[in-house]
């Protein structure tokens, strides 16, 4: 069984400039559009309700928030450190076009840029799964994604869709992880995923 455990608040970043100094390769950036309930997964990943802020208010966070925190194989009680990397929702944001614009420039930057990134979690509204918005982000990642990096599509909010509407998004999405904070679905196999991918790493040199 994996857990995690020691969550702690890192720092916040601006932009890739700012982030911290590290010579490992194991961040895990979670990103979606606002109001998927990236904060909610990440708290529930982590055993720790109060570790990503929720906010009531959709796009609200405009930085680049670091989590450190430890992966506990409880087969034989080892440790594996990482890094979770809560980015900005995107969309929905009531900001200026000249503030918005800046912002969108920093975070892809931040995505193209920052080699210490392992995996790319990208969340989806299992009842919204053919936005533009997801496609556009799809598309960008693909432009740049290395071969050692990876993307996971997770789609969220599944305790929303009755069993023959499941049924379909797993047709459709094959290899998709679904997963429900409410209910608590997916969410030990999520972690179990994450880990296994990082676990691969065998040369932290960049």
């Amino acid at each position: 069984m994996i857990d995690i455990v020691d969550p702690k608040f890192l720092m916040s970043a601006a932009n890739v400039a700012g982030a911290p100094e590290s010579n490992e390769h194991n961040e895990v950036v979670f990103m979606a559009r606002s109001n998927v309930g990236k904060s909610s997964i990440l708290n529930a990943l982590t055993n720790h309700k109060g570790l990503a802020k929720v906010s009531a208010t959709p796009g609200k966070t405009r930085l680049i928030n670091y989590f450190d925190i430890d992966f506990l194989n409880r087969d034989d009680d080892s440790r594996m450190p990482a890094k979770f990397v809560d980015l900005p929702g995107f969309g929905y944001a009531k900001v200026s076009k000249s503030i918005k614009s800046d912002w969108e420039k920093n975070l892809t930057q931040f995505i193209s840029r920052r080699k210490q990134i392992k995996v790319f979690v990208h969340l989806i509204d299992s009842r919204h799964t053919n936005l533009d918005i997801d496609h556009s982000v799809d598309d960008y990642l693909s432009e740049f994604l290395e071969d050692n990096q990876i993307l996971l599509h997770v789609f969220t909010k599944i305790d929303k869709l009755n069993q023959k509407e499941k049924t379909a998004l797993r047709k459709k999405f094959p290899y998709a992880i679904l997963v429900s904070n409410s209910k608590k679905t997916g969410i030990p196999a999520l972690r179990k995923i994450i880990y296994d991918l990082l676990n691969e790493e065998t040369d932290d040199s960049l």
